[in-house]
C-alpha cells in the first residue's frame, strides 16, 4: 500500500475513492473502504489530519492516531491513501472548490462516503452535492448504532466491551513506556507507565483487562487514590513478562472494565486486591 501527503504524489490513474476521516476506523468504516475495495478502480482512501474539529476550534479526543489509522485503514486491503492537511483555508472551500482542488487532481471517478457524510464549507455539501457535481457517488447506508461519537461515549464511561463491538475489535491504548513512581515493583506486581498523547481518547478511571506483547494485562487508569495521587496516571501489569520495555512503544488490547478505582484501608488490602484483579485479568475474554 502507497501512503502519501501530496496529491503530486499521486501517479495518474482511474480511481474509486473513499472519503472521510475514519478515527477509530470502526464497522461503519469499514463499510465504506470496502465498497473502494470492491471497485475495480484503484482503491485510495482519502482522510485529513489533522481531524477538522480540532482546527475548527471543537474538542475532540482522538480514537488513534493518524499513524495507527493508516495501519487499520491498510489492513482493509486499499492501494493508496492520500493523507489531506486539513487546514483553516481548506475548511472555508465551498462543495464546488473542494471538488475541484481536490477530487480532480485525485482522478475519482467513483466516490464512496457514509450516508450522512458532509464536506465543504460550512458542511454544506452531501451526496446530493457531488452527484450534481458529476461525480458517480455510492452512499453506503450507516452501519446503525456506530459512530466514532457514540464509541468516545461508551470509552468515557468504561464501556469498553460496547466499544469493541462498533469499532470491530478491542480499543487500544498506546504510548511510550516511561519512567513511573516504581511502586507496582514494591508491591510485587511492576508496571510500566504510559505516557499517552494528550490529544487520545483514554477510558474513565478504573481497573481494566486486555493485552499487550503476547500476555495478558491488569492496567489501572486513574490517580492513585491510595497513595493520594492527584495526576492521571496509566499504569499496565504485563503478566508473566520480565522484559525491560522502558523508551518502547506499548498499545494494549483493553477487554473489559473490572472496577473502578479506590484506596484501601491498608497495604495488605491493596496488594490482596490486585491479587484478585491479575486473577481477573487472566480469565477475562477478549471481546468479540
Amino acid at each position: 500500500m502507497i501512503v502519501v501527503r501530496d496529491l503530486a504524489q499521486l501517479e495518474p490513474a482511474k480511481r474509486a475513492v473513499a472519503i472521510g476521516v475514519f478515527d477509530g476506523v470502526h464497522r461503519g468504516h469499514h463499510a465504506v473502504i470496502g465498497a473502494a475495495v470492491a471497485s475495480e478502480r484503484r482503491s485510495t482512501v482519502l482522510t485529513f489530519e489533522p481531524h477538522p474539529r480540532i482546527v475548527l476550534g471543537y474538542g475532540v479526543q482522538l480514537l488513534a492516531p493518524v499513524e495507527r489509522r493508516i495501519e487499520l485503514i491498510a489492513a482493509c486491503g486499499v492501494d493508496e491513501v492520500l493523507v489531506v492537511e486539513f487546514t483553516s483555508s481548506l475548511s472555508r472551500l465551498t462543495p464546488a472548490e473542494f471538488a475541484q482542488a481536490v477530487l480532480e487532481p485525485v482522478g475519482a471517478e467513483t466516490i464512496h462516503v457514509g450516508a450522512d457524510f458532509r464536506f465543504g464549507h460550512g458542511r454544506g455539501g452531501d451526496v446530493g452535492v457531488l452527484r450534481s457535481l458529476g461525480y458517480p457517488v455510492s452512499a453506503v447506508p450507516v452501519v446503525p448504532g456506530v459512530s466514532s461519537s457514540e464509541i468516545r461515549a461508551s470509552i468515557s464511561e468504561g464501556d469498553v466491551g460496547r466499544a469493541a463491538a462498533m469499532l470491530g475489535r478491542p480499543f487500544e491504548v498506546a504510548g511510550e513506556v516511561v519512567v513511573g513512581d516504581r511502586r507496582g515493583g514494591t508491591l510485587g506486581f511492576p508496571t510500566a507507565n504510559l505516557a499517552v498523547d494528550p490529544t487520545l481518547l483514554v477510558p474513565s478511571y478504573g481497573i481494566y483487562a486486555g493485552s499487550a506483547l503476547g500476555t495478558r494485562v491488569a492496567m489501572s487508569v486513574g490517580i492513585n487514590p491510595h497513595y493520594g495521587g492527584t495526576e492521571r496516571r496509566i499504569e499496565a501489569h504485563l503478566i508473566d513478562f520480565d522484559q525491560d520495555i522502558y523508551g518502547e512503544h506499548l498499545r494494549i488490547d483493553v477487554w473489559q472494565r473490572l472496577r473502578g478505582e479506590r484506596a484501601f484501608e491498608s497495604e495488605r488490602a491493596l496488594i490482596e486486591q490486585i491479587e484478585r484483579d491479575v486473577s481477573d485479568a487472566r480469565a477475562a475474554v477478549r471481546p468479540a
